[in-house]
């Protein structure tokens, strides 16, 4: 199937591992060429070149803090710098952070929507002249199933995530007039260098797998398993492609059937 993505130029925030980097490979699989950026330099660069080698696409790393103005500015014009065009943006930085509400302190609340939620804002910021300049194009915020169902403990992630939900929701209708498209996902577990370094952390015995296998247990997830990051970024892709232009305003969940709402 044609996805009618060739030629397209996108920016993957967020995009040294996990998600990020399995959403940079979908697209360049596709025919775009990407900017990713990441706080990390080292591992950025090296996610960047074996994606590039494994699809073919022109990949390029910026190293960049969403959280910076300045930095997040950079790496759009980045892309228009060297690619002449900005179709697609990806705003997928973030960590997830689950603690009891009393435990959570005012710089704590303040450093998740600095990441969260405003680095999908400056970000969305940027890129929207360059996206209007070419006729249109797709937003996919990445957000979770605590966005629509939050749990107890599930601070700060949770009220960050309700919020970029509500801001795509609201730039969905905004920008509709100017064929810009904006849409979110709401992953559940997902396999990430992120759960791999609390498994790490934990010092359970047994594989990765065997970890991931006992959390999807943990959890109830219907299918039986936790997502791959692939999955999603072949969501992401899907969401920005051709076949999608009729859908915009809404929040996905890829979740494997936890999520008790729509």
């Amino acid at each position: 199937m044609d996805l009618g993505l060739k030629g397209k130029v996108a920016v993957v925030t967020g995009g040294s591992e996990g998600i990020g980097r399995a959403a940079a490979h979908s697209l360049g699989r596709e025919g775009v060429s990407v900017v990713v950026c990441a706080r990390r330099a080292d591992v950025l660069e090296r996610a960047a070149a074996e994606v590039a080698e494994a699809t073919g696409a022109q990949i390029v790393p910026v190293q960049a803090d969403v959280t910076r103005t300045e930095d997040i500015e950079r790496v759009i014009q980045t892309a228009v710098d060297r690619f002449g065009r900005l179709d697609i943006l990806v705003n997928n930085a973030g960590t997830s952070a689950a603690m009891r509400f009393e435990e959570i302190t005012d710089e704590a609340w303040q450093a998740d929507l600095e990441l969260k939620l405003f680095g999908a804002i400056r970000a969305t910021r940027a890129a929207i002249p360059h996206l209007r300049k070419v006729g249109g194009g797709s937003i996919v915020n990445l957000l979770n199933l605590a966005a629509k169902q939050p749990g107890a403990r599930s601070y700060p992630t949770s009220v960050s995530r309700a919020a970029g939900m509500a801001l795509m929701k609201g730039l969905s209708k905004e920008l509709a007039a100017d064929n810009i498209r904006v849409n979110g996902i709401n992953i559940g577990l997902i396999k990430s260098g992120q759960n791999q370094r609390q498994w790490e952390r934990i010092g359970r015995p047994g594989t990765l797998e065997d970890y991931y296998v006992e959390r999807a247990k943990q959890v109830g997830i219907p299918l039986g398993r936790i997502g791959e990051a692939e999955e999603v970024g072949d969501l992401i892709t899907f969401l920005c492609s051709n076949r999608a232009t009729y859908i915009t305003g809404v929040s996905i969940n890829m979740d494997g059937g936890t999520s008790g709402v729509v």
